[in-house]
C-alpha cells in the first residue's frame, strides 16, 4: 500500500494498493462513508480495497476532510473528493493504471460521493465545486448510499440527520442550491452506468428511503443496475468478505466491461 496526497492537509490523501503483474491495471476509487463526519474514515475501506485489490483491480482509497473537520464541510469535502479523484491522472504518470477504466465506488454517505463524483460535469460554471476537466468515469457503485439526500435529512438515521446534515452546514430549506448540486436524485442524469447494491435487513440506509430513483435515472436516461442481498444490513454490503465481496466484484466487472462507445439499457440487465 502506497499513500498518496493529494492536498497540504493531513487528510488529503489516497491509498494506491496495485494487484500482481504489469498492468496497466482497472482502477477502483473506494470512497468510504460515516455521515460526512467522525463515525468513519479511509480505515474502514482499507481491508476492502485491499481484497479487491486481490481480485485484479487497483485501489485508491480516499480519505477526506469532513465535515466535523477544519476545512472540511461545504464546500471542502466535496472539493476535496474531487481533487482526490482527479488526482490519479498524476499518480497513472508513475504507476500502471487504466484511466479508461475506472469506476468510483462508495459506501453509505460514500456512496452519496461516489454517484456525484460522476456527474461532477454538470457542475454550474459560477459553482464552487466546478472543475473545468473532471475525470471522466466508466461508472459509479453505491453501496448502500444516501442518494437523495433531502429525503435522507427528512427521514434518515438521526446521529446522521439531527435537523440538518452538518456537512452541509444546514438544511435544504437554508441552502437549497447546496443540496441542488450534491445530491444524486437532483442531478439526473448522472451520464455514467451506475450500479446500486442494497442490503434488504439495512436500517441505517434502507432502499425503501429512495424507492423511486432507479425509474427517476431511467427516465432521465442512465443506465441503473440494482442489486439486492438478502439478510445483509448496512454493513453486509461493503464487506470484505462473502457474500458482499462477491456481490461487489461482480459489479465491478459488469461497468468495467460496458463498451463506453456503445453502452445500452440491455447491457447493465
Amino acid at each position: 500500500m502506497t499513500p498518496i496526497a493529494y492536498g497540504p492537509a493531513a487528510q488529503q490523501f489516497a491509498e494506491l494498493r496495485l494487484p500482481s503483474g504489469d498492468g496497466p491495471f482497472p482502477v477502483v476509487v473506494v470512497i468510504h462513508g460515516g455521515c460526512w463526519v467522525e463515525y468513519a474514515s479511509a480505515a474502514y475501506t482499507a481491508r476492502l480495497a485491499a481484497a479487491l485489490t486481490e481480485k485484479g483491480f487497483a485501489t485508491w482509497n480516499l480519505e477526506y476532510r469532513r465535515g466535523h473537520e477544519e476545512g472540511g464541510g461545504w464546500p471542502g469535502t466535496f472539493q476535496d473528493v474531487g481533487r482526490g479523484v482527479d488526482a490519479l491522472r498524476d499518480a497513472a504518470a508513475k504507476y500502471p493504471l487504466d484511466l479508461g477504466r475506472v469506476v468510483v465506488m462508495g459506501h453509505s454517505a460514500g456512496g452519496q460521493l461516489a454517484l456525484w463524483t460522476a456527474a461532477r460535469w454538470r457542475m454550474p460554471l459560477n459553482s464552487e465545486l466546478h472543475t473545468d476537466d473532471p475525470l471522466r468515469l466508466q461508472g459509479a457503485l453505491s453501496l448502500a448510499g444516501i442518494i437523495d439526500m433531502r429525503v435522507y435529512l427528512d427521514r434518515g438515521l438521526e446521529r446522521c440527520a439531527a435537523g440538518e446534515l452538518r456537512v452541509m452546514g444546514g438544511d435544504y430549506r437554508q441552502y437549497p442550491e447546496r443540496y441542488a448540486q450534491v445530491s444524486p436524485a437532483e442531478l439526473l442524469p448522472l451520464g455514467v452506468p451506475q450500479c446500486l447494491i442494497w442490503g434488504d435487513h439495512d436500517e441505517i440506509v434502507p432502499e425503501e428511503l429512495f424507492a423511486d430513483y432507479e425509474q427517476r435515472a431511467q427516465s432521465a436516461g442512465d443506465l441503473v443496475h440494482v442489486v439486492r442481498m438478502a439478510n445483509a444490513g448496512h454493513h453486509e454490503v461493503c464487506s470484505a468478505e462473502e457474500p458482499g465481496l462477491g456481490e461487489i466484484v461482480k459489479a465491478l466487472q459488469m461497468l468495467m466491461s460496458l463498451d463506453s462507445k456503445a453502452k445500452s439499457k440491455r447491457a447493465l440487465q
